[in-house]
């Protein structure tokens, strides 16, 4: 195909209000999968692209979704739903409604879209429904209801029906849904699914939704190439993993923003208070946050206020052992499984569109290649340069090869995962420092941290600003009460002495002062410096001396006499 001359989004007979948002949004060129779907699309098959993450999907579908409905607009004698699109997570939706916002800024009269995937009451979003908006995105269970409820009716004039993430809408537990959903569509319509695998659970969609499809499965490496991303590994135990990160982090081994990944929502917030000690700020990401926070804290994020972002894998929260317990501690782990409410339609690793990630770091090893795939796609999107570092225990060893052996086929059989060089003795000082700061984040600690989200989340809700404005008492005693176990910071731990220090550093940094010398200083200072130095009585002696009214020395009085 290097061969071939890349078609433009210019040749594409797109609509010149489209290419204005496209160039406004700095796409001078197509991506692969851009190139080959949008024609297809346009031309009105269904589609079933998969393409690895951050190869712009979302742009492959959105494009030829606002150009159809333009052309419709020219024909069409009355306003209607015409577009439906799904996602498993609510962070998801956001992202697809916000990308089309931006597609459609020289044509937001004619083309409108709304996301109905947030948890408000469907009556409240049936106002907006009955607008009847062109695009509608949803999760399939918010899009069931509502047709349910009978605030949409897709049966007359529904014309393409879009599943983005489609591998994830089975685990996520929408099976019934897009089943029962598929009941209220008309019987003609163009379908597309988009996906990163082609996994057992896509086939059954496409089988489901799809008719006569055309599949895109790009001759491509699921991640970026290695010239664009560098994937490390580093053998860790858990004892050491703080220790590890913390020097990498302090000693600027690390730079950029950066998106550390453990297993549980528990340790996200022990690694949040772990590195608040040291005065390295982050914030959290897990599916038992609101959406509001979660929404939050992606665009905090991708607008540069915090450099770290902490986020749990929601598959270790269905799996904990990583599937290396026996089989009797697998019982034990399931009787004390947690009680927890967490959101279904919520995503870390996957689809969501971290901005200008740097780094990612496995603080837990995933428990699977597909997980690894998906968080290692966080970073290297698009153009960008990033690198993924990975701590591995001795137990996960099975894991890490069984990810380098499925990484190395789409890379003709190399090795992927490098060795990350990392001298543990030579940071021994550190080990100290994060031993302790370790220890001091209990699960009382935790929980108060948990707690707190809970606190801010109250104050901040819409819906609770009436309840408060009657009962004053109550918010006085939400903002009055305070954590009892929280975690001692210690200001001497954000600064890095040099005897910490490892000694090839040490050296530079020694270097550097040496190089810039001391600028000379005048006699008389250097003579009052000597002097402050000796016995306690040469002091007393000296300020007896040089006072008048004790020594009765007149000398200084004659010398403004005679002058």
């Amino acid at each position: 195909m290097g061969d071939e001359k890349k078609v433009m989004f210019h040749e594409m007979e797109l609509d010149d209000r489209l290419l204005k948002a496209i160039s406004q949004l700095g796409w001078s060129t197509p991506t692969l999968i851009q190139e080959t779907a949008i024609p297809l699309l346009l031309e009105g098959k269904d589609v079933l692209m998969r393409a690895r993450t951050g190869s712009g999907k979302t742009a492959a579908f959105t494009i030829p979704v606002i150009q159809k409905i333009l052309n419709l607009k020219n024909t069409s004698t009355h306003q209607c739903i015409r577009c439906l699109i799904l996602s498993p997570s609510k962070e998801l939706c956001g992202q697809i409604t916000a990308v089309i916002t931006e597609l459609t800024i020289k044509c937001s009269r004619e083309v409108r879209c709304i996301d109905v995937s947030s948890n408000t009451n469907t009556q409240i979003q049936k106002s907006l429904l009955a607008d009847k908006p062109d695009i509608v995105v949803a999760t399939p269970a918010r899009a069931l209801a509502h047709l349910k409820a009978g605030n949409m009716k897709l049966k007359e004039d529904l014309a393409m029906m879009i599943v983005d993430e489609a591998d994830l809408v089975f685990s996520f537990g929408y099976e019934d849904e897009v089943k029962e959903l598929l009941g209220y569509l008309p019987k003609i319509y163009q379908a597309v699914l988009a996906s990163a695998t082609l996994s057992d659970d896509v086939i059954n969609l496409k089988k489901i939704v799809l008719r006569n499809p055309v599949t895109l499965k790009l001759e491509e490496p699921e991640l970026a190439p290695s010239s664009q991303l560098q994937h490390y590994h580093l053998f860790a135990e858990e004892d050491d993993k703080a220790a590890i990160l913390y020097a990498l982090l302090k000693l600027n081994l690390i730079r950029g923003k950066s998106i550390i990944f453990v297993r549980t929502v528990d340790r996200c917030y022990k690694l949040k208070l772990y590195l608040e000690q040291f005065k390295i700020g982050s914030c959290v990401l897990n599916s038992e946050l609101p959406a509001a926070i979660r929404c939050l804290s992606v665009d905090q994020f991708n607008k540069g206020r915090f450099q770290i972002i902490v986020a749990s894998d929601e598959k270790a929260l269905e799996k904990p052992d990583g599937g290396l317990l026996a089989g009797e501690e697998i019982i034990k782990k399931n009787k004390q499984k947690s009680k927890r409410k967490k959101d279904k339609e919520s995503g870390v690793s996957r689809g969501i569109d971290f901005q200008h990630v740097a780094n990612v770091i496995n603080f837990d090893f995933p428990l699977d290649v597909t997980s690894y795939v998906h968080r290692a796609g966080r970073t290297a999107r698009g153009l960008n340069q990033g690198s993924v570092l990975s701590f591995v225990s001795i137990r996960e060893k099975p894991l890490l090869e069984e990810v380098e052996a499925h990484l190395s086929k789409g890379f003709n059989g190399q090795k992927v995962l490098q060795k990350y060089s990392f001298a543990l003795e030579e940071v021994e000082g550190f080990r100290y420092r994060s031993r302790d700061a370790w220890r001091a984040v209990t699960r009382i600690a935790v929980r108060e941290a948990r707690l707190q989200e809970i606190k801010r989340e109250l104050l901040n809700c819409n819906k609770l600003k009436g309840f408060f404005e009657d009962n004053p008492t109550e918010l006085a005693a939400i903002k009055r009460d305070k954590a009892l176990h929280t975690v001692r910071l210690q200001e001497q731990l954000a600064h890095v002495p040099d005897y910490l220090l490892p000694d090839a550093l040490r050296n530079d940094t020694q270097e550097a002062t040496t190089e810039a010398p001391a600028a000379p200083q005048p006699e008389s200072r250097k003579r009052k410096q000597k002097n402050n130095f000796g016995s306690i009585k040469r002091h007393k002696y000296q300020a007896r001396h040089s006072n008048p009214l004790r020594s009765f020395d007149l000398k200084s009085l004659k010398k403004t006499s005679d002058t």
